[in-house]
């Protein structure tokens, strides 16, 4: 048997970060990271902002002698299939067990693809496998349909179109980004889409996925030799629920040291329901920046440091040229656009308060914001 240390569950940023921080603490205990990629661990963003337009964007974050190194043992293809809290090991599909003193859940997110005919055919956009795949099938695809207008239906869209395909986005809000940003910050990224080239079709549900077609529920359809499936994605807690940790939400619970129910148990990333110090309030994070600073305050906190999570949520969206940056809780009851030369900033507000903001070419806005709601932070 494997002797016991650390041990973090997936490779990811909020894997890695645990692991490599609970290392630099303590360079003689065992660190291990179980992971079901094939690939040595990478960034992800770059995946659907640069790798699939074939723009130089770093994704490696280690090299395989940066482990060796580090004396970090990473385990890759390896699927887990249980975790046993009362004897705290980790069991894998073969049977080999790993005892842990401090073990962190990072097992990340899933694409849940749209439940209608043909839905297995449509390409997915979250692993670099996927991502070789989508670049490969796009070289010899003259059109694409993309389901979904979320953040990584519009950038992979956008990559399509600069590819020469011919690109549709395809979704049931009526504007990309519509739940999350707001009308008029939807229709500003339509316009960004159409200047490129993606032609945008909005209020549609998507009611079968054929060979060379797609058909809309109204009986309209489109041709399309690559389907994209952007829909969104489901945290993979199946671990922690059979290991008994304390879920909600469909994520597991953990404080602001990113503290599990269970002993010397952390989750974060995806998977983490997190309180949040500054906001007074647990927060769902699904981003690479808010995911690598828990997977930091995990191995803090697992290596007997005192750390919790106070930062306030933000990340990026690259559609062709255009850079949409985010700082916020993510809820608000009003939003505010206010256009300026080359770009916008949208306030969003809650109870009269600041709670977030959006911006294109506007980041002295984006340091606004952070001392507003550092100063007041709005639950």
């Amino acid at each position: 048997m494997a002797t016991p240390g650390f041990i973090a569950i997936g490779s990811g940023p909020a894997g890695l970060s645990a692991a490599e921080t609970f290392r630099s603490k303590h360079p003689g205990i065992p660190v291990r990271i179980l992971t079901g990629d094939p690939a040595l661990p990478y960034a992800k963003p770059p995946l659907s902002k640069g790798f699939l337009c074939d723009r130089e964007d770093k994704r490696d974050l280690h090299s395989a002698g940066w482990f060796a190194h580090h004396n970090v043992e990473l385990i890759r293809g390896i699927t887990v299939d249980r975790i046993d809290t009362d004897a705290q090991e980790v069991i894998t599909a073969g049977g080999q067990r790993y005892p842990y003193w401090h073990l962190v859940v990072a097992s990340g997110a899933a694409p849940v693809k749209p439940d209608i005919p043909g839905a297995e055919t449509a390409l997915s956009l979250r692993s670099f496998a996927d991502a070789v795949a989508l670049k490969m099938a796009a070289r010899y695809a003259d059109s694409a349909v993309v389901i979904g207008g979320g953040l990584i239906g519009c950038e992979a869209a956008a990559c399509l179109a600069a590819r020469g395909v011919e690109t549709a986005l395809v979704a049931a809000e009526a504007v990309p980004l519509h739940r999350r940003f707001g009308l008029e910050a939807g229709e500003r990224v339509v316009k960004i889409l159409s200047d490129i080239g993606v032609g945008f079709v909005g209020e549609t549900t998507v009611a079968e996925i054929g060979d060379t077609r797609v058909m809309f529920d109204d009986g309209t359809e489109v041709r399309a030799d690559l389907v994209v499936s952007a829909t969104g994605v489901r945290p993979d807690i199946r671990l922690a629920e059979s290991a008994g940790l304390e879920t909600s939400d469909g994520r597991i619970v953990v404080d602001e040291h990113m503290r599990a129910s269970a002993r010397n148990a952390y989750a974060a990333g995806d998977v983490a329901l997190a309180y949040n110090v500054r906001a007074g309030r647990r927060i769902r994070s699904e981003h690479w920046r808010d995911a690598a600073q828990q997977g930091l305050i995990a191995g803090l906190t697992a290596a007997g440091s005192s750390a919790a999570w106070d930062q306030i949520p933000g990340f990026s969206c690259t559609i062709s040229d255009s850079v949409l940056k985010y700082r916020g809780w993510g809820g608000y009851e009003t939003c505010r656009l206010v256009d300026h030369h080359g770009g916008f900033t949208v306030w969003y507000e809650a109870d009269g308060d600041v709670v977030g903001v959006l911006t294109l070419n506007a980041d002295e806005n984006l340091l606004r914001v952070d001392e507003l709601l550092r100063a007041n932070p709005v639950a």
